[in-house]
């Protein structure tokens, strides 16, 4: 197999190289049913819960494991736990927050695959309708419409020996009666188990009743938090950074699940109310509801590290682009609750350069940037490439002698008249323009003869820029499992161990 992982490298706000084990307390044991793991993820969930600390990455569910990037944030938190336990001289675990509460179910129900000639084809569920109540995805079933989809993955994608596997894996675990987070969470620790990775069901009983004091602190000062809040992102912009979760409106950071579903908690007057339904509680009404069913609780994105921080014995938060942004802004929250953050470290970024699309560059001797969207005219360079000799020459001396010819004329006319010299100059204008417009319409009769190039740079672009995005952010793993095998995740994994290559062990293991 012939990959290569090409990093795009995102902003890293620390350095695995300078960190210090944090003051962390140990997972409680009660939590346990939480964790599940396959393979050598058994051992770590096992010394996780013997005490050891962990490095954490998180993910709302997705179809299919979701975008690549999904599986690059979490080989990048087992290449970090393992750099860090290596340095430190101790157990460190990597563990993947599922984010089961999410209720963003037009993200999680779909995904996109490369079908056999190359095209990405979007694989969908259902779509929830717009009146209907925002579950929780730990709640909304993967359903009947499972069976259709890996039928339809089963005719799209080129028939290999990997195949089967790759349909038996993810037939396993995405069921017409399980729920997407657990279906999700499943499949990432079969498909990563080999490499000790542990998933942590966040929506799990255990894991709400432990969540009950940091949410009860977070309703208790609200008041105080929104203002904190406000002031934290009146400062980061100030310093000319994002701020990107709204704050500042009477907004919590609780959410509630009510009669519509998943909905935020606003502060109103000496209560609370649902922002969507409506539902109004006192906040003595809230407080003993977060008791009596803390399952209709959950924290929104900015306290949900915070609480994090405050259940696992987590070193650090391995975070792509987003979640970089906004966990700038959680600082306020980490101080009003007493829970002290964790290091923020960018997970690897890159794309996957298949052998024929490293031909199609290699050939037209382009980069994989140079085919980004936002760099057009690659075809038109190519194609003016293309021109005859003797029309290349032709059109370089049309120019020189159009310059040449109306830079002699300037003088005479200007001493005429000097009011000439702008007819003089726009004239001069107009002709190169007639040389340009030439010159294009070569050119383009030039692309329209060769389709074939235009046809191999377009499937080169779609690989490396499904939709006009980044590759990451659109194809599903599976598009490169069954083509590729387990090797795929080894070759990815190796590649993001080994930007962690300089993180050496400190003397004496600190």
């Amino acid at each position: 197999m012939t990959l290569l992982f090409e990093p795009t490298p995102l902003e890293r706000p620390d350095w695995p190289g300078a960190l210090a084990p944090r003051r962390v307390t140990p997972v409680d044991p009660g939590l346990a049913a939480a964790f599940t793991a396959s393979g050598k993820g058994g051992a770590a969930r096992d010394r996780l819960l013997a005490g050891a600390r962990c490095v954490t990455t998180g993910q709302q569910p997705g179809l299919f494991t979701g975008p690549l990037f999904t599986l690059y944030k979490a080989l990048s938190t087992v290449a970090l736990a393992h750099a860090l336990e290596r340095r430190w001289g101790e157990p460190v675990v990597p563990v993947f927050w599922i984010a089961g509460d999410d209720h963003d179910f037009a993200e999680a129900n779909h995904c996109h695959v490369l079908n056999t000639q190359g095209d990405v084809e979007r694989l969908e569920l259902r779509a929830r309708p717009p009146e209907a109540p925002l579950t929780p995805l730990y709640r909304e079933p993967v359903g009947p419409e499972i069976a259709e989809i890996l039928e339809r993955l089963t005719l799209i994608t080129p028939e290999s020996e990997f195949r089967p596997a790759v349909l038996d894996w993810l037939a396993r675990h995405y069921r017409s009666d399980a729920d997407l987070s657990s279906a999700f969470g499943g499949a990432l620790g079969e498909l990563l188990g080999s490499t000790g990775l542990v998933v942590f069901q966040a929506s799990h009983p255990d894991v709400k009743k432990r969540m009950i004091p940091w949410l009860r602190q977070a309703l208790e000062q609200a008041a105080e938090l929104d203002r904190a809040l406000a002031s934290r992102a009146a400062q980061l912009a100030d310093d000319a950074q994002a701020a990107p979760v709204a704050v500042g409106d009477g907004a919590t950071t609780v959410m509630l699940e009510g009669a519509l579903g998943r909905d935020r908690l606003l502060l109103d007057g000496d209560g609370f109310t649902t922002r969507r339904a409506g539902e109004r509680w006192t906040r003595s009404e809230l407080l003993r509801l977060l008791d009596r069913e803390p399952e209709r609780f959950s924290p929104n994105v900015l306290l949900r590290p915070v609480v994090e921080a405050a259940i696992l014995p987590t070193a650090a938060y391995v975070a792509g682009p987003g979640e970089l942004a906004y966990l700038a802004q959680t600082e306020p929250i980490n101080r009003a609750l007493g829970v002290e953050p964790q290091a923020r470290i960018a997970r690897w970024s890159g794309r996957v350069i298949e052998a024929r699309v490293q031909r199609t560059l290699d050939k037209f001797s382009v980069t994989a940037a140079r085919l980004a969207p936002e760099q057009d005219g690659l075809e038109a360079d190519l194609a003016r490439g293309d021109l005859p000799a003797e029309a290349r020459d032709a059109l370089a001396a049309l120019r020189e002698g159009i310059e040449s010819e109306y830079q002699r004329l300037l003088g005479p006319a200007t001493g005429i008249d000097p009011t000439l010299k702008k007819p003089v100059e726009s004239a001069r204008n107009s002709a190169l323009v007639g040389v340009a417009d030439i010159e294009k319409r070569l050119i383009a009769h030039l692309k329209r003869q060769n389709e074939v190039v235009a046809g191999q740079l377009a499937r080169a672009r779609s690989a490396l820029y499904p939709l006009g995005r980044a590759q990451e952010r659109v194809l599903n793993v599976a598009s490169f499992l069954v083509r590729y095998g387990d090797d795929f995740v080894a070759q990815a994994q190796d590649t993001i161990t080994r930007s962690w290559g300089n993180l050496e062990p400190a003397p004496g293991g600190s």
